[in-house]
């Protein structure tokens, strides 16, 4: 539709008909079967309401969507389609690894790739818009949602929001067919929770905020996302979706945005919560002045703006500037001329979990895998040994993480059925104890407790049968680690251990048999100094989704090297939390000397228990000195750094080769390095090749003592390696 008839659609409206479309109801309404993600809503909406809102979310499947579609464009009085909104965060029913271990594989393509099959099998179950990325900067792992979040760097973040954002939205325009609108989340600072406690204060300052935080959001925004949602937490005070300053002047000023804001689940009525406000009505005023144009479950809009207006409280055009950029959203979907966009029972059955998407999402599952200990256990060889795997993990479909909303356990490889694709015998499996002692505070399928609480009952069984195969194997693979719903949204935790459970099973096998591989299947960051001490093998491998037991299995047994980098640091304990590589130095560095009177913990040290880019593979590397091309950089220069990467071991394997820079003198306190280049290479035994990274003044650039975003003429140290403790240095200037 023109624009001119667009203009003309708006006008001939009524107040009450643009007010609905402000309004976001759950699927729930339609059918019992709808997705609620959010605590129970008492809003008491009328049925008139439910029937005119302007969309609906957490809702699929084409032949519900387009007969709802069809109901509603019969009562809406201009016959405007609805948009169907949903979380589709790390697959639709294919499901990939969380997005945390996809930020593992350094490799933004593998997300692209993962959001494009995510696209196409929602758009052909009826959806229109996801509710992804979340780009949200994490490093608290206390904080649940960090299984959502791609890390802790900066840089990382940025490559993966916008590879995300055009793997869903493509670069033909939104009404193209297998296309969805994508959803950056949360503006803004989320990922920063006071506690690591979910929905909780955020204090930051501007300059953290701009630096580190921003960015990512940015990157989705100049990629072309279409919509942005607004956080729960405060900012300098101010809860987001009241948030003026930044929503107005910061979101849609200076970065430009245009498309539709979004509140998150009842988050306008919770201004009243955080004491902004006494009611919904102040609430609709302060959200709507702000620009957030769609209500997401509440009738703060609904049932208040109308009263606004007719009182002079609020100006009409506040409500006409967000129904148009909701109709906007609608045209460049394309529904004003298909309301049904892809929607389509025969093709949901072609794609949906179709062999290509399965071949993908494994691929995804090997490359996120971060071998984290190695002492020449792995890869496994059951023509040499005898092979026990044990754990709550080892056949359990639930490894899909928190927000696979969509995915079906059934249809996922558990790590038994992935070990038995590859025709391996010599192996036994047994599960060793239950996945946790209770099932107090998990809010999951009643199947799902029925079987914990089941296994409870038989643990002495469960055990007997374990320590039997561990002692009659040369080696024991354990798959331990958190039950899925520990991670997620309203899952902050300040233990970050294995269950208990699961560490007693540990030991008993360990005094038996202590030649251990653990399999780590978690959403977070973990507490692991006991199990990496003791093991010979470590290997994190996250929630890995539908073909996690294919891709474990591949990579045990040695068909691919694993080639995954830490996205988030490990802490050595939650005591030194936050803990994270692009630190400060601080007015008494510790320098990683001991003694008083310096920055340090005394009992612990400052440094993660593994940072930042770390991980291993089956080969060695190695990294020649830095090369530069020149020790000046000019300000609209350019210069080169050159390392040379070897693979000095026996077996096939990628590397990921880093770039960070530090900025030792300048007229703020800068961070000890940040991450600014990567580069994935697989190298066959032997073989060496150049990487070649190119640094120009705008790498440089930060916000300075006037909140200016500049470079400083100066000294820089560049640091290239695997990981961000390395310790391969150069040095270059930067002229004025």
């Amino acid at each position: 539709m023109e624009k001119i008839k667009l203009v003309a659609l708006l006008m001939d409206m009524s107040l009450e008909e643009k007010i609905d479309q402000l309004l976001q109801v759950s699927g729930y309404y339609f059918e019992t079967e709808g997705v609620v993600t959010g605590p129970a809503n008492l809003a008491g909406f009328s049925q008139n309401e439910v029937d005119l809102a302007g969309s609906v979310l957490g809702i699929a499947g084409a032949n519900k969507l387009k007969n709802i579609q069809e109901n509603y464009m019969k009562k809406q009085p201009h016959h405007i389609p609805l948009i169907f909104m949903a979380d589709v965060i790390n697959g639709f029913q294919t499901i990939f690894p969380i997005p945390l271990a996809q930020g593992c594989t350094f490799e933004p393509q593998i997300a692209k790739e993962g959001a494009r099959i995510a696209a196409s099998e929602s758009a052909s179950a009826g959806l229109h818009l996801t509710f992804s990325p979340m780009v949200d900067l994490v490093r608290d792992p206390r904080w649940g949602r960090v299984m959502e979040s791609t890390g802790e760097d900066t840089y990382l973040n940025s490559c993966f929001s916008k590879a995300m954002v055009e793997g869903y939205q493509g670069t033909e325009g939104l009404s193209t067919k297998g296309k969805i609108a994508a959803c950056v989340k949360h503006f803004a600072g989320y990922g920063a929770p006071i506690g690591g406690r979910d929905y909780n204060t955020v204090e930051l300052s501007k300059r953290t905020l701009f630096d580190n935080y921003l960015p990512a959001y940015k990157a989705a925004i100049d990629a072309g996302c279409a919509t942005v949602m607004a956080s729960f937490n405060t900012l300098d005070r101010v809860p987001s979706s009241a948030n003026k300053w930044l929503m107005r002047d910061i979101l849609r000023k200076e970065m430009g945005f245009e498309g539709v804001l979004i509140s998150d689940w009842a988050s306008i009525e919770e201004i009243i919560n955080h004491g902004l406000s006494a009611d919904k009505k102040g609430a609709a005023k302060l959200a709507i002045e702000a620009g957030v144009d769609i209500d997401m479950m509440t009738t703060c809009y609904s049932q208040n703006l109308k009263t606004l207006v007719e009182e002079n409280i609020i100006n009409e055009t506040l409500i006409n500037e967000s129904v148009m950029r909701i109709l906007e959203l609608k045209n460049s979907l394309g529904l004003f001329e298909n309301p049904y966009k892809d929607a389509d029972t025969e093709e949901e059955k072609q794609i949906i979990l179709c062999e290509s998407h399965r071949l993908e999402a494994r691929k995804a599952v090997r490359e996120s895998l971060v071998l984290l200990k190695n002492d020449a256990i792995l890869p496994l060889d059951t023509k040499k040994e005898k092979i026990a795997f044990i754990g709550p993990h080892v056949s359990s479909h639930n490894i899909m993480g928190a927000w696979s909303i969509f995915g079906n356990a059934v249809d996922t490889v558990t790590l038994e059925e992935g070990v038995n694709h590859l025709g391996i015998s010599n192996v036994t499996f047994s599960k060793g104890c239950p996945v946790l002692n209770t099932t107090k505070n998990l809010e999951v399928n009643p199947l799902v407790v029925k079987e914990i609480e089941e296994d409870n009952k038989n643990a002495e069984k469960l055990l007997e049968e374990a320590l039997k195969n561990a002692s009659e194997a040369q080696i024991v693979v354990l798959a331990l680690g958190e039950h899925p719903t520990q991670s997620g949204e309203a899952s902050s935790k300040t233990d970050l251990h294995i269950p208990q459970i699961q560490m007693d099973l540990f030991e008993k096998i360990y005094q038996i048999n202590s030649n251990i591989v653990v399999v780590l299947f978690n959403g977070r960051p973990l507490v692991i100094d006991e199990i990496f001490e003791k093991a010979k093998g470590v290997l994190e491998v996250w929630l890995p989704g539908t073909e996690g037991g294919n891709g474990i299995a591949e990579v045990l047994f040695g068909k691919e090297s694993p080639s995954g980098k830490l996205a988030m640091s490990f802490p050595r304990n939650v005591g030194q939390i936050p803990v994270y590589y692009s630190d400060f130095r601080t007015g008494r560095p510790s320098d990683g000397k001991e003694g008083k009177y310096l920055s340090n913990y005394i009992d612990c040290p400052n440094t993660p228990y593994l940072p930042f880019g770390y991980g291993l593979t089956y080969s060695e590397f190695e990294i020649s000195k830095i090369i530069l091309s020149s020790k000046t950089l000019k300000k609209n220069g350019m210069i080169k750094a050159k390392v040379t990467l070897k693979n000095i071991g026996k077996y096939p394997a990628k590397e990921v080769v880093q770039l960070y820079i530090n900025d030792p003198v300048a007229s703020v306190s800068r961070p000890v390095r940040e991450l600014k280049g990567f580069f994935k290479l697989d190298l066959k035994p032997m073989e060496e090749r150049d990487v070649v990274f190119e640094i120009t003044e705008e790498m440089l650039r930060f916000h300075d003592i006037n909140g200016n975003f500049v470079s400083e003429a100066g000294e820089f140290n560049i640091f290239i390696g695997n990981s961000s403790t390395t310790s391969n240095h150069a040095i270059f200037l930067l002229e004025e």
